[in-house]
């Protein structure tokens, strides 16, 4: 059954919803773009102050596909600790170069990536068969141009169930992601990604770029949790 991501971008948002019982708390910084990412030094804090608890993800930030600048932000982002490191897989650069680069730092250093796909470019899931050959845990679903919409905008809901279903062929976690709003939970839980991600629609205003509302995060749980039980309550 799918677990719920927050994304918080300080420590304080951290220590907010770090005894709500969110399943993933996800570090990026919004203002800086898609994958956004924060500075190692409050990554750091968070993990020490959470890590014992939560299990904690953080993105490298929006990088071109290149291998070099690709492995040393990874590297960098795993010595904080964190549990899982989410990579955004854009249209720029070398796809294939970065995959091989990372193959043996996966194997020696037991990383736990997350490769990011977006919806609103075009993604090819041809690409999880050498995901899940590289070793990755996981593969999401976001958008990467927050003015396009929601994922559930720029993709079909048959296409969004094709992606869940392929990457669970390929034993990878799964996660859907992108603007998602409180009325698109009962549209996604039916396909069984293993999680679904959050942060404007538990910010003040909606927009992702202001702070997390508290009471808006408690709603969205709740209002998760009890779409979760429906679903699994005979018909």
């Amino acid at each position: 059954m799918s677990g719920m991501l927050a994304s918080i971008n300080s420590l304080d948002e951290a220590l907010q919803i770090q005894h709500l019982g969110i399943d993933i708390i996800d570090l990026k910084q919004p203002a800086k773009g898609a994958l956004g990412a924060l500075a190692l030094t409050e990554v750091q804090t968070i993990v020490d102050h959470l890590g014992h608890i939560n299990t904690l993800s953080a993105t490298i930030g929006d990088l071109p596909m290149e291998p070099g600048l690709i492995q040393n932000a990874v590297l960098n982002m795993a010595a904080t600790g964190v549990d899982y490191i989410k990579i955004g897989f854009f249209s720029t650069g070398d796809t294939l170069a970065t995959l091989q680069r990372l193959k043996t730092d996966i194997e020696q250093n037991s990383l736990r990536l997350i490769a990011v796909l977006f919806a609103d470019q075009q993604p090819d899931f041809r690409l999880i068969p050498q995901l899940a050959k590289t070793g990755f845990s996981g593969v999401m679903l976001d958008t990467a141009d927050k003015q396009n919409g929601s994922l559930l905008d720029v993709l079909p809901l048959k296409r969004i169930e094709q992606f869940v279903q392929h990457a669970k062929q390929h034993q990878l976690l799964t996660g859907l992601a992108g603007s998602l709003r409180q009325t698109h939970i009962h549209q996604l839980l039916p396909f069984q990604a293993d999680y679904l991600g959050f942060r404007g629609a538990l910010c003040h205003s909606h927009l992702r770029t202001q702070a997390l509302d508290i009471s808006r995060v408690q709603h969205i749980q709740h209002y998760f949790n009890a779409e979760k039980i429906a679903l699994t309550e005979p018909a």
